[in-house]
């Protein structure tokens, strides 16, 4: 019987990164674009991700007959019994069928889930959650996700809508988030919320590594740790601020979760994961109740950059 591959992508707001996987739920193929979602459409970030498929279809060689399935992720609330991305704030879709119109293009089976969710349920299942029955994944990226594993399973809520905690609120009157919300996480320690800040205290006459980076976005994660290398002050403070809000909401989780493990994944943790961990190892404890800190291990995801993408082979295979 002739070997069959899955597609999966990790759809993000500033790339799209996709892979190709053999039944040994090895990568073969890997190939990464930038998906510029600022003031585009939901057409131009399809054809972003259908050119990725293709792309990776015609230079890895496989026969188009032997595709199994494609999964893909995306930030924000998903419909992922139907495949339907309902709201995302760091992307053009609102109640957009991407699974319909990727079925329609390459008529093979197409599951979505939420980015962060199959972070955490690709580190459940093949990385460092693995063997750990309650889970609480933090992932900041360009926005910041949330996902969580409870009693073994991922926990998705009522409609798919749970562990949207990167819009929990640590300040009411704090910066504006892309949720249209003040002072939620996601505006202090993501990339976007980060970027903010530089962008502020520039515009205040302070000098940055990083000023053009942030100019019409967001910096890139090696472009940060090189201005934290060189003692970079604006950008010491971004992430100061950054990992002091993150080790609030880390003890609000683990107060609320009682869980085993938190996990922190994404591309920042990818390129200086040691550097934040210790920030809120620093600070944590403040913000738990005593009696639970104790059972509950911090660590960094060991997929890094693949996390998503085993998510969603465990979504295929039905993990």
């Amino acid at each position: 019987m002739a070997e069959k591959y899955n597609i999966c992508l990790d759809v993000g707001g500033t790339k799209v990164l996709g892979a190709i996987f053999n039944e040994k739920d090895e990568i073969i193929y890997r190939l990464k674009k930038r998906s510029k979602s600022e003031g585009e459409g939901t057409a131009d970030v399809e054809k972003v991700i259908i050119s990725v498929v293709e792309e990776m279809i015609k230079e890895s060689g496989i026969d188009k007959s032997k595709l199994n399935a494609i999964a893909s992720c995306a930030p924000g609330v998903i419909d992922q019994a139907k495949g339907i991305v309902l709201f995302t704030p760091n992307l053009p879709w609102r109640n957009y069928d991407i699974a319909g119109a990727m079925r329609k293009k390459f008529g093979v089976p197409f599951y979505v889930g939420n980015d962060v969710n199959l972070g955490v349920l690709g580190e459940y299942q093949f990385g460092a959650a693995k063997g750990y029955k309650n889970v609480v994944g933090f992932f900041p990226g360009t926005g910041m996700g949330g996902g969580l594993i409870l009693d073994g399973k991922l926990f998705t809520g009522h409609q798919f809508k749970a562990a949207e905690y990167g819009h929990m609120i640590l300040d009411p009157e704090g910066p504006l988030c892309g949720c249209g919300q003040r002072g939620c996480l996601e505006a202090f320690s993501s990339k976007k919320g980060m970027s903010d800040y530089i962008r502020q205290q520039v515009s205040r006459g302070r000098e940055c590594m990083l000023a053009e980076d942030v100019q019409n976005g967001v910096f890139r994660s090696k472009r940060l740790k090189k201005a934290l290398a060189a003692k970079d002050k604006v950008a010491m403070e971004a992430v100061d601020r950054a990992c002091h809000y993150l080790a609030i909401a880390t003890g609000n989780m683990i107060n609320t979760i009682s869980p085993d493990l938190v996990l922190y994944g994404g591309g920042i943790m990818e390129a200086m994961g040691e550097l934040w961990l210790e920030k809120i190892l620093a600070e944590v404890d403040r913000y738990c109740m005593p009696s639970i800190r104790p059972t509950v291990e911090l660590k960094i995801a060991a997929l890094g950059d693949d996390s998503i993408l085993y998510g969603d082979l465990a979504l295929i295979k039905g993990l």
